[in-house]
């Protein structure tokens, strides 16, 4: 994101009132948006010049949401928030395990998305700013796992693993402090700042793709335990 203009957000959803209203929303909030009904024109168009964050509906005609998803991510970890029905819960959960950042149920507030995309743009912003070399923590060591969070790099017996910010956040917050157990209401707290609000399901889902993502790497990976009814720990090997 660039300090001398204003974040771009792309809206994809083949309903064109919502995109419409979206778009007035977003733009009162000093936001550049960038609309498309047609998400192989998104795809397209997002590959070759990113948008800073992308909202995106699930349920679309030729491309859904969670296909646009997986072909971006090939290439891409822009931020990504679905747009979900009650209905596209297997779907949302496919979306999730591939790397979208948050989800938001409709109907839903344009004050909520509002506040959900400046949380994930904040958290992206401070990932990203260049620090100097006298002020750079050393990484974060926990048996196999290493952290860097100044480079936002992670890495499992030597091997990188890639992360998306939300999941950065709470492996780091889980590993800084092996063996404790960190419930649901500690870890949506440091994830999503700002009096965002999200259920379990959120949290249970980066875990399981923070597990996931980890046991591509290493199939006998288990170092983030679950305690039925606590919540979950960093367990160092």
């Amino acid at each position: 994101m660039n300090d001398n203009s204003a974040p771009s957000i792309a809206l994809i959803d083949d309903d064109r009132n919502i995109l419409a209203s979206l778009s007035i929303a977003l733009q009162s909030e000093g936001f550049v948006t960038r609309l498309y009904t047609d998400p192989e024109l998104a795809l397209k168009t997002l590959q070759d010049n990113p948008a800073d964050l992308v909202v995106c509906d699930i349920k679309m005609p030729r491309m859904d949401g969670v296909e646009l998803l997986r072909r971006l991510r090939e290439k891409s970890q822009i931020p990504f928030i679905f747009l979900t029905s009650k209905t596209d819960e297997l779907d949302e959960a496919l979306g999730l395990a591939m790397g979208a950042d948050d989800y938001i149920a409709k109907p839903f507030s344009q004050r909520l998305l509002i506040a959900r995309i400046r949380a994930i743009l904040r958290r992206v912003e401070l990932n990203s700013q260049p620090m100097v070399t006298e002020t750079m923590s050393e990484p974060m060591v926990r048996g196999r796992l290493e952290m860097d969070p100044d480079r936002h790099i992670v890495k499992w017996a030597g091997q990188p693993i890639t992360l998306t910010v939300t999941e950065f956040m709470i492996l780091e917050a889980l590993a800084s402090r092996p063996g404790v157990v960190k419930n649901r209401n500690q870890l949506m707290d440091i994830a999503y700042q700002d009096d965002v609000y999200v259920d379990d399901r959120t949290i249970d889902s980066h875990i399981k793709r923070l597990r996931r993502k980890f046991r591509e790497a290493d199939s006998d990976f288990n170092a983030i335990d679950t305690l039925y009814g606590a919540g979950y720990r960093f367990s160092e090997e």
